[in-house]
């Protein structure tokens, strides 16, 4: 196993070749090679640049074999294309090889390739039969041989080098006899006597062992049967018997025949012959079991085989056996004509080109041998062109000057014959065009086209394809194809089809209705691609056909709804009565037009039937005062279209004498078609219902989401105008009414402000009044609130506040500067300054002044509190204030306010309590600890 797998490996990766100084080069690979395999670089073994073979467009042919090896351009290798098979490539013939050509063109050159397959052991020995009988006297002699079939092995060399044991070796032992011709016989010797009462059955075991690396065995168990004395086998007159046949012989001929003889008397000299092995022999030949003569049973072929062998065996009744040889020759005759293939060709040649430049190679085979096989090829006279040969190659050459003027193309015979006896041959026709200008329109192959169409096709089927060709050549020759306006029905007939530019190719853009359109007509044009480009024309017609695509139509009896129509048969009708008749067309032709009629369901099939074309009703059979009636007809009428249309019609038939007894028994169908409208009427009632109350409820549903919105928006609706947003930083810089200080104020308010917050804020520790949502009072309550809010604070213990918080008499916030000191009011220590009530009632002017005032203070309060906070590091803050409803915007920076009268020292002011802002609930929140302290 070891030596094997090493030689597989040398094989795939060591690729042997050898390159001739004639342009010839051979590989030598292994069988069963996996798929993209390297057999060798052709490149380097040819010194061929790896540019020439893509300049060249190199190739390989195979000629008639399959395609096992292939080219690999960008790194000039030989690759398998697929696993080959030695054995199915070349059988038994040795050695194996694969002969190819390198094709390279401009300029044009070939190289032969030889690849040579190897054997691999890959195939076992396999014995001709399952299982092998004798039938042997007992009173064999000992020394008696018995021949047995050899085995085959597929592979050559020493893979097939067969080697055999017997067991058990009691009786009989084996005995291989090697032959002139190289075969071995090989034979079952009795070595011991047999005894048929001692035992008559015995079985061995037969062995082949092939002599490749791994080894590979086959076994096939022979059966012995013990006869009564049979002392005497047959003998054959001769060991080897030879003849010769043409392989055109015919069938069924006696080629020769065998014979032996046995020695023996009665039943036991016998002898039956048959024919050992398996394979293209018993395919080929047979032989008479009686006679010996063997014949031909099939069609004998020397290029398939040029000599057979044949094994004969004779036995007689006793089992006793002989066996001899039969060779069969053939002989050649000349029935395979040469072969032609075009290897490669040039589609033009310029009219410039000079003598001895190939334009087409050409590759010759003929599988006869000999003289049979030898071929030599020619070309019809009176042309620019010769013909030269190498080995199985033909090359076409210029050999004068050309003219394009005198000849644009040139169709060239090559004609191939072989020297046999008659002669066989065999001809290729090659065209060479002349490159030339743009002189010749195109050409369509036929002066008009004619095409059907289906109708109810899909948009976009494919019709059919114009062609058109021109003389000339290269981009002269390209030609496109156009399609002409023109109109079917007063629509353009680009709406029904289209042409491909490129191929020809009529594409249908809309289903097509035979029962509107039949046929029509349209013009296509063909241009080449010269210049000028010309062209040329053809007209094309389109026949739509029609299909099973309408269902027959009934026009008798009128299928109504509104009444009941019946058809009176009488009593005393006889058979075959007329009753009425259906009457159907169908729009369709032709046979989907033929309409025929059925009877689908009556109330009484035995008493009418339908005409089958003409869709008569008629009645079978006499009609009796047993039959109801009361009949319900329901015939079918079908067309003959695939898949077939049809349509059905009901038919009431009453069975009576006279009008009354026809209107007692149809009334119930009145009932019937009553009853159905009612509940018709009913259903829709009851969705037109149910509509109407789904659509109330959306409808109540949205009424009341609008009417709680719009409570909602009038609860938050205020008196005051709606404040329009300016730029912020807007400065006042005067100091007017009772403020004594130029402030900066920030206003920022929306167009629904009405509803929004009112926020009193500073930057860092400012103190922020803010109104809620829910706050829907006017201003004037507004201040209202918070001067009572700061009076109850007012009310409450508080520590001492620093004497910073005094302000003199004269800053304090009121109307029109008029607020009065607590001392004087005689009020309370708890008691805020510029807090009593108003003096008059006051304008509202006034109280957006006593507001800002207050947020004055509070912002000058914050600045002065307590020395720990350095000045130069207090925070540049601005006042904002948020007044809804006000049209005031004002906005400054504390930079910008112009200088005030200074405040008296902090000692000088009388003690006053520290005004409180309201709380608001932005300013409700826990105190932290420096609040504290």
């Amino acid at each position: 196993m070891a030596r094997s797998a090493m030689w597989q490996a040398a094989a795939f990766f060591m690729i042997l070749f050898r390159c001739s100084v004639r342009g010839q080069i051979s590989y030598s690979i292994p069988e069963e090679m996996a798929k993209g395999s390297i057999v060798g670089n052709i490149s380097q073994g040819l010194g061929l640049d790896l540019k020439r073979l893509r300049s060249g467009k190199a190739r390989i042919f195979a000629g008639d074999n399959t395609e096992f090896v292939g080219l690999n351009i960008e790194r000039g290798i030989l690759l398998t294309e697929e696993k080959i098979d030695r054995e199915a490539l070349c059988a038994k013939t040795t050695p194996c090889a694969l002969h190819l050509q390198l094709i390279l063109e401009n300029p044009m050159e070939w190289y032969d390739v030889t690849v040579e397959i190897t054997d691999i052991n890959d195939n076992s020995p396999t014995f001709p039969k399952g299982e092998i009988t004798f039938e042997i006297s007992e009173s064999a002699v000992i020394g008696a041989r018995f021949m047995l079939e050899n085995a085959i092995d597929l592979d050559v060399g020493s893979n097939c080098h067969l080697s055999y044991s017997l067991k058990p070796t009691d009786n009989f032992v084996l005995s291989l006899q090697s032959q002139t011709d190289g075969d071995r016989n090989m034979e079952m010797v009795l070595q011991k006597a047999l005894d048929r009462e001692n035992k008559e059955q015995l079985s061995l075991l037969l062995t082949a062992m092939d002599g490749g690396e791994p080894q590979l065995t086959s076994t096939v168990r022979i059966h012995v049967t013990v006869l009564d004395n049979n002392d005497n086998p047959p003998v054959f007159n001769h060991r080897v018997y030879k003849a010769t046949i043409a392989e055109n012989t015919a069938k069924d001929t006696v080629i020769t025949s065998v014979s032996a003889t046995d020695a023996d008397e009665g039943s036991n000299a016998i002898i039956t012959y048959y024919m050992s092995g398996t394979g293209d022999v018993n395919d080929l030949f047979m032989v008479d079991a009686r006679s010996g003569e063997i014949s031909l049973k099939g069609t004998a072929d020397f290029e398939k085989a040029s000599r057979y062998q044949i094994n004969i065996q004779a036995r007689d009744q006793g089992g006793l056996s002989d066996s001899c040889k039969v060779i069969i020759d053939l002989t050649d005759i000349n029935d395979n004509i040469p072969m032609i293939s075009i290897v490669s060709m040039l589609n033009s040649i310029s009219e410039e080109s000079r003598p001895g430049i190939v334009v087409a190679m050409l590759n010759v085979n003929d599988l006869d041998s000999g003289l049979n096989g030898q071929v030599h090829c020619y070309i019809n006279d009176n042309i620019p062109f010769a013909i030269a040969s190498s080995s199985s190659f033909f090359s076409l050459q210029t050999d004068q000057e050309l003219d394009r003027e005198r000849e644009s193309e040139y169709n060239i015979s090559v004609i191939c014959t072989d020297e046999g006896v008659p002669a066989l041959s065999s001809s290729v026709s090659l065209r060479v065009q002349i490159s030339d200008v743009n002189d010749n329109a195109p050409v369509f192959e036929k002066t008009n086209y004619e095409a059907c169409v289906l109708e109810n096709n899909t948009p976009g089927l494919s019709i059919f394809s114009v062609k058109a060709s021109d003389a000339d050549w290269n981009q002269n020759a390209r030609v496109s194809y156009i399609l002409e306006d023109s109109t079917v029905n007063g629509v353009s007939v680009s709406s029904y089809v289209s042409v491909q530019p490129d191929s020809g190719l009529i594409t249908a853009m809309r289903s097509f209705d035979y029962e509107t359109l039949k046929h029509f007509h349209f013009r296509v044009k063909a241009q080449d691609g010269g210049s000028p480009p010309l062209s040329s024309n053809v007209t094309v017609k389109i026949t739509i056909q029609d299909q099973n695509d309408n269902a027959p139509q009934v026009l008798y009896p009128v299928q109504t709804g509104g009444s009941v129509v019946a058809e009176i048969v009488p009593r005393a009708a006889d058979v075959g009565y007329l009753v009425t008749k259906v009457v159907a067309v169908d729009v369709d032709s032709g046979q989907n037009a033929w309409l025929s009629y059925k009877l689908q369901k009556a109330t009484d099939r035995a008493l009418f039937e339908v005409g089958l074309q003409n869709g008569e009703i008629r009645t079978v059979r006499q009609v009796t005062d047993k039959d109801a009636v009361k009949q319900k007809l329901t015939v079918v009428v079908e067309d003959n279209g695939q898949p077939s249309r049809s349509a059905v019609v009901s038919i009431n038939v009453a069975v009576a004498d006279s009008f009354p007894e026809v209107l007692s028994e149809f009334t119930d169908f009145t009932h019937e078609k009553q009853y159905n409208d009612n509940l018709t009427f009913y259903l829709v009632l009851a969705l037109a219902a149910v509509s109407f109350l789904f659509i109330t409820c959306v409808v109540v549903i949205i009424s009341v989401k609008i009417y709680r919105w719009r409570q909602s928006r009038f609860l938050y609706q205020s008196n005051l105008p709606v404040i329009p947003y300016y730029p912020p930083h807007y400065a006042d810089t005067g100091v007017t009414g009772t403020l004594p200080h130029g402030y900066n104020y920030e206003v920022c308010m929306t167009t629904d402000s009405r509803k929004s917050d009112c926020k009193f804020s500073t930057l860092g520790g400012q103190n922020v009044l803010v109104v809620d949502p829910s706050f829907t009072e006017t201003m004037q309550h507004t201040i209202k609130k918070n001067n009572s809010i700061d009076g109850l604070a007012s009310t409450e213990s508080q520590k001492p506040p620093n004497s910073d918080w005094r302000f003199p008499p004269n800053q304090r916030p009121g109307p029109s500067g008029a607020g009065v000191r607590p001392d004087e009011a005689g009020a309370g220590a708890g008691v805020i300054a510029g807090t009593g009530p108003w003096p008059n009632p006051p304008t509202e002017a006034e109280q957006l002044q006593a507001l800002m005032a207050a947020a004055n203070e509070v912002s000058e309060a914050t600045a002065t509190l307590g020395p720990r906070y350095n000045p130069q590091y207090g925070p540049d803050y601005r006042q904002n204030v948020y007044i809804p409803g006000s049209t005031a915007t004002l906005t400054a920076n504390p930079q910008q306010q112009v200088p005030q009268q200074a405040l008296p020292p902090p000692q000088a002011l009388p003690p006053a309590e520290v005004p409180k802002a309201a709380q608001t609930p932005a300013s409700k929140k826990k105190p932290t600890k420096k609040d504290k302290k």
